[in-house]
């Protein structure tokens, strides 16, 4: 497994989130959440402009072994979409916390983040996956 980013929140459903300069929070799935499903041959995307609320299934990950939904880490409005992926779905697989990310969310409130796991918290959270 790779080193897990610092910057980055984590969900027990194994999604990352990173704050952006703009305000936005950029989504994907964990290194431990790709490496689960195996190669990824498609990624279906939430629409831009779509609301969820936080425990939604927003879009879905398909690999060789099976098809996993992603859960929406917080509320809000969808606001980007990485199109690479329609092309290029291993990208989740080879770069899952950069060119592999899936979507931009503005949350609907600003402590939205509170609740999430910092690194550490997430290693020890893996690590107890693993017992």
């Amino acid at each position: 497994m790779s080193e897990i980013p610092e910057d980055l929140k984590y969900t027990e459903d194994h999604e990352w989130l990173r704050v952006e300069e703009d305000g936005l929070i950029t989504v994907g799935i964990t290194d431990h959440a790709q490496g689960a499903l195996g190669e990824l041959v498609f990624v279906e995307l939430p629409e831009e402009g779509q609301v969820f609320n936080k425990g939604d299934a927003c879009a879905v990950v398909e690999s060789v072994k099976a098809a996993s939904d992603v859960y929406c880490p917080l509320g809000g409005l969808i606001t980007d979409v990485n199109s690479n992926l329609a092309d290029e779905p291993e990208l989740v697989n080879t770069n899952p916390h950069e060119g592999g990310w899936l979507f931009r969310i503005a949350p609907k409130s600003e402590d939205a983040l509170e609740s999430l796991m910092d690194t550490i918290a997430y290693e020890e959270y893996l690590s107890g996956l693993e017992d």
